[in-house]
């Protein structure tokens, strides 16, 4: 099994981050499974792109080849790759996407075409032209600016949910708890440094000499690992929160929406453009506790917020129907400086 050790000085500082362009990829390999009938929130989103993406492809010999060659999933014993250039660890806190894109810059195109030999075997008479790393590129910053970066804000907030909850379940459960819950079974803690990243019959890597650990939440069903070899390297997991309900439950929208109106309830969806707990909203707009529960089911129910668990809280933040309310029908005292 693939496994990793990990100096203790090394786990201490790794971060959770959130990634445009691994959250780009994540779309990436949505689209590129067409065959794939996934969750709900997947198919909807092939139903939207899938035909766009498909007519790019076939504008251009070459960027249909990398969408044959770039990556692979798993297919029974075979594991799953993806090309490292695709895969760059995440630059941290505060990168855009064109900031972590650049990072392909560095890829010669003869190493390029090696990586995709690795996964594909013979590749397609358009890789071998010239100009596959600005094709790379191209496709990439399509996936971002067509299907991504409108909904960057709210894929950015349920990812940030996650990174909330694990820090908590990090406090509580320490590391051995939060590796089991990283997306499959095969991501386990041994203990004695030992890291098990994927189940695959491949040498242990040491990391030593690395500076640089992050895991990364991701819209994704799948996870994979990144490295700049030998100081950066990055764990990508599927973010719980893309499956989570808005906790309708079938209530009807229409009606919900009606009982919106009111000063304290637009208070409340106002201040959930961050995830907050109950208690931090009723310390944030001094109403009980009760109160301030009440109000939340009725917003649950209008499919205005949703919801996750972090530890032994539970935490809410408004979706993209919340957003659009809170842009345009919340009173203007009651929207966030």
């Amino acid at each position: 099994m693939g496994t990793w050790i990990i100096p203790a000085d090394l786990l201490a500082e790794s971060r959770f981050v959130v990634s445009p362009l691994h959250e780009t990829v994540a779309a990436l390999t949505v689209l590129s499974r067409p065959d794939a009938n996934g969750t709900p929130w997947q198919r909807s989103f092939r139903a939207s792109y899938l035909e766009a993406y498909r007519d790019l492809l076939a504008s251009d010999p070459m960027l249909k080849a990398l969408d044959a060659t770039m990556w692979r999933p798993r297919r029974g014993d075979k594991p799953g790759w993806m090309a490292d250039f695709l895969t760059p660890p995440p630059l941290g806190d505060g990168a855009t996407f064109e900031d972590e894109l650049a990072q392909l810059l560095a890829w010669e195109e003869p190493r390029m075409r090696a990586e995709l030999r690795e996964i594909a075997g013979d590749l397609p008479v358009a890789a071998e032209r010239p100009g596959i790393r600005d094709a790379a590129t191209e496709l990439l910053r399509w996936i971002w600016t067509a299907t991504v970066q409108a909904d960057w804000p709210r894929r950015r907030r349920v990812l940030e949910a996650d990174i909330v909850s694990r820090a908590s379940q990090l406090a509580s459960e320490g590391w051995a708890g939060v590796f089991d819950t990283l997306g499959t079974k095969q991501k386990k803690w041994l203990g004695d440094g030992v890291l098990q990243v994927n189940g695959y019959d491949l040498p242990t890597r040491d990391l030593s000499d690395a500076h640089e650990l992050r895991f990364v939440p991701v819209h994704s069903d799948g996870s994979w690992l990144a490295w700049d070899l030998p100081r950066r390297y990055a764990v990508i997991y599927p973010v719980s929160g893309a499956l989570a309900g808005t906790g309708s439950d079938g209530a009807d929208p229409v009606r919900a929406l009606a009982r919106l109106i009111g000063a304290n309830r637009a208070g409340v969806l106002a201040l959930l453009d961050l995830p907050r707990s109950t208690t931090q909203l009723a310390a944030l707009t001094q109403l009980p506790v009760g109160s301030v529960g009440n109000h939340l089911r009725v917003l649950l129910d209008a499919g205005v917020v949703m919801r996750r668990r972090a530890g032994r809280e539970v935490l809410y933040w408004r979706t993209a129907l919340g957003e659009e309310l809170a842009g345009s029908a919340l009173p203007s005292d009651t929207r966030p400086e």
